[in-house]
């Protein structure tokens, strides 16, 4: 082990100390706490990757080794053995560097306490208890009791509380179940314990996926009550399997009968990500739950299914484990954990990603599910007085303002390889998005993206400096009278827009587009990028507005003239705010380019065809599948379209091959 108080460097194993083995090593503390584990296929390969190049090393790297003190390492045989130590120490230390994903939500299950004499159905959220059996977890507690209440026709177990249960039994009546037969009644003994317990574990085996068993026998029942007369008996088997049958189409048939898997999911931005299952069995979707995780640590999504997958099945009973997972991306160590999950389900279990059919399109589902769960838990902390507070002045505080920046301007630009260059600006005031000020700008540079930036910010406070001229408040700081015009002659103090206020134009009542200054303006980009638009402001005497940029790849915040980015912490509110900011800013962006880009395609050689109305044009853009394809086509395949004749066909062919040439 190598162990020092003074950064990276003071505590890097000695060269050829550490073995070429598998194993796992954990980073600690100066108060000798872990703070990271890892595994590695070759332990040396791995630890010297971290002291190689710390430069190189992302942010969130390098905060976790100036907070070390000492790293050592376990030695193992194998992959899986890797895998499991590695688990067992992540859970037993609680290292505050590793990927920990916890629920997005409590989630109810519909348990059955198999561990009683009498076992119990009920709905539970929390902890799972020794004895229980447990399914789903559901989206809403409401699903579970309408199941039950189905069920519980058919498999009439108890459904009580402890208290109701041994009330009931010394009065010697049983509760309003027992009497309209949605209960069997142990506790006044109409059954036996062992009866109860095998209508238990038939309600259990049911709720497993294994359900045509049950309305076959329901079925062979109800023949033979039906021959032998007993048409009473056989009614009620009848709407006995009505019961099995609606509570089975409440769980949507989605893959073969057989087929029982769990389909895994995420959504991701650099700072979280969100994970959706849908657990399948007996090919109906059973349940559903989702977890949200913050990255603090670098990880792709390989690295993320794998964390998730050892930590959620890592403590699940084997019955929980299914045959078959499937995920968005193979972790490196497929094989190992697929073998670690086969020991620990007692059979195989494989893990893989589908590439098309029924199972490709259920990922697909998970997928939005998940990127939408993502989306809520941002609302949901975006949408807190508290953290939006916290985060406008960590901001504030990071870059040196005097103020907390309450209106904040993101831009960012998009093109296709340089063509139909747009541009956004979305705004966001006390921390929260003001979706009427966005604004969009079709770039007229050439130049790239620094050139787009330097135009963009010229034009939007070229017209807040015209927009505070026609309100005079320009006039006022050289000392004129507000409302007075020179040039009209008109009476001084006397305006048409008075009680207005400087943003509203008085003749719509409307605010003005670029009437409000921002408080900081951000650019999606680096130093570049920072610089261009402090250039653009400078030459406009704007003095009075911070600028920074904020680049993608390793989240930096880049202010004008400075040789080194901000580095705020990972956790913090401020890069959060900022982080969010740039999405939408880039997200409005896209959206305006994609647009842009579909109507230039529409706009093509055969809006000058003579005759050819958009309706036409349509059913042959439908036809052939793209301008270029209708481009090879005769005049005969071309009349083939409903609507196109012989002589607009031989003019469609000439104006394609004119535009052509």
């Amino acid at each position: 082990m190598a162990r020092s108080a003074g950064g990276p460097a003071s505590f890097r194993p000695s060269p050829g100390s550490i073995p070429e083995s598998p194993g796992v090593y954990r980073f600690r503390d100066p108060g000798d706490r872990v703070i990271y584990v890892g595994k590695a296929k070759n332990l040396r390969q791995r630890l010297n990757s971290y002291f190689a190049d710390f430069a190189g090393l992302h942010p969130r790297t390098q905060t976790m080794l100036t907070t070390a003190a000492g790293v050592d390492w376990t030695v193992v045989g194998t992959e899986v053995e890797a895998l499991q130590l590695e688990y067992s120490w992540i859970k037993e230390y609680d290292p505050r560097f590793n990927v920990k994903y916890r629920d997005d939500k409590s989630y109810p299950y519909l348990a059955v306490t198999m561990g009683e004499e009498f076992p119990r159905v009920q709905v539970l959220r929390g902890a799972k208890r020794k004895g229980t059996r447990y399914f789903g977890p559901y989206s809403h507690a409401w699903a579970i009791r309408e199941t039950v209440d189905l069920l519980l026709r058919v498999f009439p177990i108890r459904s009580c509380s402890t208290g109701v249960f041994r009330r009931a039994g010394q009065v010697g009546r049983p509760c309003l179940l027992g009497y309209i037969d949605k209960c069997s009644a142990p506790c006044v003994g109409r059954i036996s314990p062992e009866d109860h317990r095998t209508l238990a574990e038939d309600f259990c085996d049911f709720m497993a996926g294994n359900t045509g068993r049950f309305v076959r026998r329901l079925e062979r029942e109800m023949a033979r009550a039906a021959a032998e007369q007993e048409y009473e008996r056989a009614a009620r088997l009848r709407d006995d399997i009505q019961a099995l049958r609606r509570a089975m189409e409440k769980q949507a048939v989605v893959l073969g009968d057989n087929t029982d898997c769990d389909v895994v999911a995420l959504a991701e931005d650099p700072l979280e990500a969100a994970v959706q299952v849908f657990y399948v069995r007996g090919g109906r979707i059973r349940g559903q739950r989702g977890w949200v995780v913050d990255k603090v640590e670098e990880t792709g999504p390989g690295e993320l299914v794998e964390r998730f997958l050892l930590q959620i099945y890592g403590d699940a009973a084997a019955e929980a484990v299914p045959r078959e997972v499937l995920v968005p991306t193979l972790p490196s160590d497929a094989d190992a954990i697929a073998e670690l999950l086969g020991e620990h389900r007692g059979g195989r279990v494989e893990i893989r990603v589908p590439q098309r059919g029924d199972k490709r399109d259920l990922l697909t589902t998970v997928e939005r599910n998940a990127a939408e769960a993502l989306r809520q838990h941002k609302l949901k902390r975006a949408s807190d007085l508290t953290s939006r507070s916290r985060a406008l002045q960590e901001v504030a505080d990071a870059l040196g303002l005097d103020q907390a920046p309450l209106r904040i301007e993101c831009y960012d630009v998009s093109h296709m390889q340089g063509t139909d260059v747009v541009a956004s600006m979305v705004v966001f005031e006390d921390g929260l998005a003001r979706k009427s000020e966005y604004r969009r700008f079709s770039v007229r540079t050439t130049g790239g993206d620094v050139a787009s930036i330097h135009e963009v910010i010229s034009r939007r406070f070229k017209r807040y400096l015209e927009e505070r001229s026609a309100t005079g408040e320009l006039d006022v700081e050289m000392g004129a009278e507000p409302g007075a015009d020179p040039e009209a002659g008109a009476e001084p103090g006397i305006d048409p827009g008075a009680g207005a206020g400087p943003g509203i134009d008085p003749e719509t009542g409307r605010p003005r587009k670029f009437a409000y200054p921002p408080n900081l303006v951000v650019v999606d980009g680096g130093p570049a990028q920072a610089a261009a638009a402090r250039r653009a402001l400078d030459e406009l005497g704007v003095d009075d507005v911070a600028v920074c940029g904020l680049a993608k790849r390793l989240e930096e915040v880049w202010l004008p003239d400075e040789e080194l980015p901000v580095i705020l912490p990972r956790a913090s509110e401020a890069l959060y705010l900022l982080q969010r900011v740039r999405d939408e800013a880039h997200r409005f962006a896209i959206t305006y380019h994609r647009s842009k880009r579909s109507r230039s395609v529409r706009e093509s050689a055969l809006d000058g065809v003579p005759g050819l109305g958009p309706a036409r044009r349509q059913a042959l853009i439908k036809h052939f599948g793209s301008v270029k394809r209708l481009r090879e086509a005769t005049a005969a395949q071309i009349c083939e379209v409903p609507g196109i004749g012989p002589v607009t066909a031989e003019t469609i062919v000439s104006a394609l091959k004119d535009e052509s040439s």
